[in-house]
């Protein structure tokens, strides 16, 4: 009954803060608006670079690995294009756009994650309850603004809760594994992504600071990647994650604390703050795709799925997204709310 009234409380709240005119959902922002075209500027200088390459490839005889590798690169770029369409479409149309943009994105990581654990029969009532009620319970309360319910919802109450429904189903084979890999994965695909969109409610926030985290995060990864190929030799954990190397985590780091620098336009951070924020991004994104990718070995695949061609699944574009997003909502709002 408490918790009804108080969440009939936070609905009117927000309802008619929405009235005062705090949000302006449908307001087009000059600032974004000229960062997302920046951001299509750059894709499609981006695209004509590897359709130079693939046709002088194609034109000079290239080696097969050469010809795999602009190949990929294009597959990549051509799925960026999709990605980079529908999440500026999604800032552009307000914040509940983005909010069913981002829930659906944590339902589809769930289920990539869920299909690689190991799961028993007993586990399909808890698992139900994970989709179809604590999924959109979190993203319900990052929505009225109940900071309180969606920082310790997951963590707290499904947390004890979880466990005990899968304790009622009598299978107590592995149950501490089995119940583990579920809590984990519900903390990383819902908990923590659902702080990406959570940036929108803070009175400091908003698209424009949604924006900054994801440019700076993705293009780290991009940047990694590309000094990796460039500069790379040492490698850093061979056995997770191959690709990775000393040179390439540092030049593309360094490299997206410098775009941060850059963008900090979008946000209310000083010069200095920007860089020590993006740095933050930085290496909460790198822990993430290192993590992820150590799940994935452990469970013998490549990718968690074949969603974004070039890419592979969800989990496997958000990896650092995962882990950057929460440490970055609560810098922001504990610093500059």
């Amino acid at each position: 009954m408490h918790v009804a009234q108080g969440l009939g409380r936070e609905l009117t709240a927000l309802l008619l803060t929405r009235q005062m005119g705090v949000y302006h959902p449908n307001t087009w922002d000059p600032t974004l608006v000229h960062a997302l075209l920046g951001v299509l500027a750059t894709l499609a200088v981006a695209t004509l670079i590897g359709r130079a390459l693939e046709w002088r490839g194609r034109r000079h005889g290239s080696s097969p690995a050469a010809q795999k590798t602009i190949a990929n690169l294009n597959a990549r770029l051509n799925a960026w294009w999709v990605m980079t369409i529908v999440f500026g479409v999604a800032l552009l149309s307000g914040w509940v756009v983005s909010l069913l943009l981002f829930g659906l994105l944590s339902l589809l990581a769930l289920r990539e994650y869920i299909t690689l654990v190991q799961t028993r029969r007993g586990d399909h009532r808890a698992l139900f309850w994970i989709f179809f009620f604590v999924t959109p319970l979190q993203y319900l309360f990052v929505g009225i603004r109940w900071y309180g319910m969606l920082s310790i919802f997951i963590p707290v109450w499904v947390f004890l809760l979880l466990p005990t429904r899968m304790a009622m189903a009598g299978d107590t084979e592995d149950f501490l594994g089995r119940a583990a890999k579920v809590q984990w994965g519900l903390l990383i695909c819902v908990y923590c992504v659902s702080h990406a969109p959570a940036l929108m409610i803070l009175r400091v926030g908003g698209p424009r600071l949604l924006l900054f985290l994801v440019i700076v995060d993705q293009m780290s990864d991009v940047l990694q990647y590309c000094w990796g190929k460039l500069a790379g030799r040492h490698p850093i954990a061979p056995k997770v994650s191959p690709n990775k190397t000393v040179e390439g985590t540092i030049g593309g780091g360094l490299s997206a604390v410098g775009l941060g620098v850059l963008l900090r336009g979008l946000t209310p951070f000083s010069p200095c703050a920007a860089a020590g924020i993006s740095l933050v991004i930085v290496i909460m994104g790198f822990a993430g795709g290192l993590t992820l990718s150590a799940i994935k070995r452990d469970r013998g695949i490549k990718d968690y799925g074949t969603l974004i061609a070039g890419h592979g699944g969800i989990l496997d574009r958000i990896d650092s997204l995962c882990f950057a997003a929460p440490v970055f909502f609560h810098l922001v709002r504990y610093f500059y709310e």
